[in-house]
């Protein structure tokens, strides 16, 4: 593995995990109203998904993906819809009394929706076609090609442990957990934005 390639790879996946988005969003939900160990959960599996991706666009599969148009709209369209339901969830979110907080999502929530977000998002797979179709050439060693998706895979979820342990710090949580309730909501909206965005990037490519 050429050093000078790892460290594009490494520079270019650093500032597309910190774009923010949907995935910054889930995290910070789950942060917010499930604390720490929810977003942890939330991190990881979004880090898997992430690397499911890259492993996929590595081996060439995800080309399969982004050449039928079939399975893009339906994955574009599968996303926009979970993002909108996250979204309407968030804006509906209410607490059991005036003074308590909403309920804590699951830690099995916190792993589907760490994972969905990213399986659900196709254009994480195009983004990686174009990555890696720059640095991955037919000299390419297998052990260098895995690298590399190691490489995208630790980044989005070392990223997001980051985000979640800065979140989910006493203090800055006990200041955000007072106002719990109208976080969820704001992240609803912000989701719901996200899911129209979506849905007007796909109608204008048609």
């Amino acid at each position: 593995m050429n050093l000078a390639t790892w460290l594009t790879v490494v520079t270019i996946c650093v500032f597309g995990a910190m774009s923010p988005g949907p995935s910054l969003a889930i995290v910070l939900k789950q942060t917010l109203t499930g604390g720490r160990r929810n977003g942890m959960i939330t991190a990881v599996t979004h880090g898997l998904g992430v690397g499911v991706y890259a492993f996929l666009s590595i081996l060439g599969l995800a080309a399969i993906i982004t050449a039928s148009p079939v399975a893009f709209s339906f994955l574009q369209w599968g996303g926009a819809a979970y993002l909108a339901w996250l979204g309407v969830k968030g804006l509906m979110a209410k607490p059991r009394s005036e003074d308590s907080l909403p309920e804590a999502p699951t830690t099995a929530s916190a792993a589907r929706d760490g994972f969905l977000v990213v399986l659900l998002n196709p254009k994480i797979a195009v983004f990686f076609l174009a990555l890696f179709s720059q640095v991955v050439g037919t000299d390419t060693s297998l052990l260098a090609k895995f690298g590399y998706a190691a490489t995208a895979m630790v980044i989005d979820g070392g990223w997001y442990l980051f985000v979640t342990w800065l979140f989910s710090n006493p203090r800055w949580l006990s200041l955000l957990r007072d106002k719990a309730i109208w976080f969820e909501r704001v992240f609803g909206a912000v989701l719901v934005g996200l899911a129209g965005r979506l849905v007007i990037g796909i109608l204008s490519e048609k």
